[in-house]
């Protein structure tokens, strides 16, 4: 049955949010906020007070001496005295004396000599020059200047420490820590789950692992009648955008239980035990609203295996760990709360998280096969006019690989193409055009050489020359000189089935297929291009795994020689030592060069032995710049099966 409203693999849109604590004692709370920040703002606005009234800061700061100079000048029009300080205004705003360029206000201020100030030498002269003047004793001193630059700050301190030592006592009694502390998880209410399994395409065996799930919730004492226990934990993994969120939410609304939802990043803050705290206010509330679903997004940002790393681990993120596990192992059997979680990297959880007990099922939910895709493309075209002549049967078997996020991004990309050339509808031409543009990239505008277009042309006529006479090759969907996302140009094969295991002999005719365009430069123009550095590392790795995974190397033999070659994080390649001497990877690095250069020879063979086909390709590729497959069969007759 296809599913509604689409999201990721079919997903409905998310209803809105609701804060996960909604007891009584939250109504007196925002009061006591209101008031701590009201005294922080009154307080602000008296010092805020103080330093604009202070007659420090009343027009430009002038030295003593241009005092003098511009009182012998006849330009001071009034002064007043403020103990050591001096304000008065210009009868004329003089010139900076600083050369800086700064205009000078009409009010100004200085700092007197104390001398000065009390042998009365500035106040006779202003009488000698008939200059009026006023003294105010209202100097700051030493005793006003503690009270407020140190005694304000240390009573706003200890105001503060009062209020966080009474919260200490109860870290759950709200205000400003009890609000940081507190689980940021969203819940969702049973009435606000449209979404069931119905609504999603494909992943039939993910969504049979999960009615199960759905029976313990709405029927426990089924199971428990014959001693069996509920599962306390169910862990999805899989790809990005295979529907692992979707899956979870669609188990919740089809139990009709209320369902909370929190990423693991969420629990993690700078302060050590904030984190613990937000997991133990979070399963309360979870077990306060029983039955019921904790979906746990992105796990692995905080179930990351413990002590790993230089140095040891991450003390906050560890806490927080134990805390989950203490959490989920205490759980009373006949409280009916399950936690869901999703990853996409199982390999980096804690032994600890994924021991029976805690997450008791594994479910894997891997990318759709045909049938799938196609029910999740007619989802994502439920709000999309088609073209008569678009066939989802077809977009589906040319779109292996890609998982539910992936289709509705073609089917979108497919959308906004039409509306770009003005169409009022999306055809067939759309979804090709988008599925070019999620596979090679973006066309770019580059102008390139009559030089570099040749060797370009060759260079993706060896790679589609090659595979067009290697059946163990995928079929050649299209081939294009014009630069797309990172390459100058793409030669684009298109799977003929879904395939889930793969044999030697088809790995050496992928090699070969791969060094076929580096081939075709060295036999046309006699040199390499650095053109063909994607090539080379996807043989590379290919190679590798050939000779050191697969057993595939006669003179390394049937045995595996894992290497390493992704970093979850820092410090797990040192905890797991190299099981292999230097001598056999010496002998690994040999076989990885042999079967290369076996593939280069073989690919520099076929392009000889078709030299004229390679050459008509190339130029074809120059005065049209794009082939598919029709205009391939045209030149190079029909493919051999």
């Amino acid at each position: 049955m296809a599913p509604s409203q689409p999201e990721r693999n079919g997903e409905p849109a998310a209803p809105s949010n609701k804060p996960a604590r909604e007891d009584g004692d939250d109504k007196g709370r925002p009061r006591q906020s209101i008031g701590v920040m009201l005294i922080v703002v009154a307080v602000a606005i008296l010092l805020a007070f103080y330093v604009f009234q202070s007659p420090r800061t009343h027009g430009s700061r002038v030295g003593e001496s241009f005092v003098w100079e511009q009182l012998e000048a006849r330009n001071v029009e009034s002064v007043r005295f403020h103990g050591e300080l001096l304000t008065g205004e210009w009868k004329t705003i003089p010139k900076n004396p600083d050369e800086t360029g700064t205009e000078l206000k009409k009010e100004f201020n200085t700092v007197l000599t104390p001398a000065r100030i009390d042998d009365g030498q500035l106040k006779a002269r202003l009488l000698e020059v008939k200059v009026p003047f006023e003294s105010e004793e209202t100097s700051v001193g030493v005793g006003t200047q503690l009270l407020v630059w140190m005694v304000f700050p240390i009573l706003l301190l200890v105001f503060f420490w009062f209020m966080i030592m009474r919260r200490t006592a109860d870290p759950f009694a709200g205000g400003m820590m009890g609000n940081f502390i507190r689980s940021p998880a969203r819940q969702f209410q049973a009435t606000e789950q449209p979404t069931t399994f119905d609504d999603v395409a494909a992943m039939e065996q993910a969504k049979r692992e999960l009615q199960e799930v759905v029976e313990f919730l709405q029927n426990p004492a089924k199971f428990q009648r014959l001693g069996a226990q509920i599962p306390k934990g169910v862990l999805l993994m899989g790809s990005p955008g295979t529907g692992k969120t979707l899956l979870a939410r669609a188990t919740a609304g089809e139990a009709g239980v209320p369902f909370f939802s929190i990423n693991g990043s969420e629990f993690i803050q700078m302060f050590v035990g904030v984190g613990a705290s937000r997991v133990r206010d979070l399963f309360r509330n979870a077990k306060e609203r029983a039955p019921c679903i904790l979906f746990i997004d992105e796990i692995d940002a905080v179930g990351r295996m413990r002590g790993a790393g230089v140095g040891g681990g991450h003390d906050e993120r560890e806490q927080t760990l134990n805390q989950i596990l203490s959490e989920m192992d205490g759980f009373q059997q006949t409280e009916s709360v399950i936690v869901l979680a999703a990853t996409n990297r199982p390999d980096v959880l804690d032994r600890a998280l994924l021991r029976p007990g805690r997450f008791d099922r594994h479910i894997t939910v891997e990318g759709p096969a045909r049938a799938g895709r196609e029910a999740i493309l007619k989802v994502h075209c439920r709000k999309v006019p088609l073209h008569d002549g678009v066939d989802l049967d077809k977009v589906a078997s040319g779109t292996i690989g890609f998982s539910g996020a992936d289709l509705k991004n073609l089917v979108n990309e497919a959308a906004l193409n039409a509306t770009r050339e003005g169409k009022d509808r999306v055809d067939a031409d759309d979804f090709e055009s988008a599925r070019d543009r999620v596979l090679m990239g973006p066309e770019r505008e580059d102008i390139l050489n009559e030089h570099e277009r040749r060797m370009t042309a060759f260079h993706e006529a060896g790679h589609a020359l090659i595979a067009w006479h290697l059946p163990e090759v995928d079929p050649v969907h299209k081939v294009t000189i014009m630069p797309r996302g990172r390459a100058l140009g793409v030669t684009q094969l298109l799977p003929d089935e879904e395939r889930y295991n793969i044999g030697e002999r088809r790995l050496h005719s992928q090699l070969v297929m791969l060094l076929g365009g580096r081939s075709a430069e060295k036999l046309v123009f006699d040199e390499y291009s650095s053109g063909a550095e994607d090539d080379l590392k996807k043989a590379t790795q290919t190679t590798r795994r050939m000779v050191a995974n697969w057993g595939m190397s006669d003179v390394i033999g049937p045995v595996a020689f894992p290497q390493a070659e992704e970093h979850p994080f820092l410090g797990k390649e040192i905890h797991e030592h190299r099981e292999f001497s230097e001598e056999t990877a010496h002998k690994i690095d040999l076989e990885v060069q042999h079967f290369l250069g076996q593939a280069s020879q073989r690919a520099t063979g076929i392009l000889n032995a078709h030299r004229p086909e390679l050459d008509r390709l190339a130029n074809s590729l120059l005065e049209k710049e794009s082939l598919d497959g029709r205009e391939i069969a045209d030149l190079l007759g029909e493919r051999r099966a």
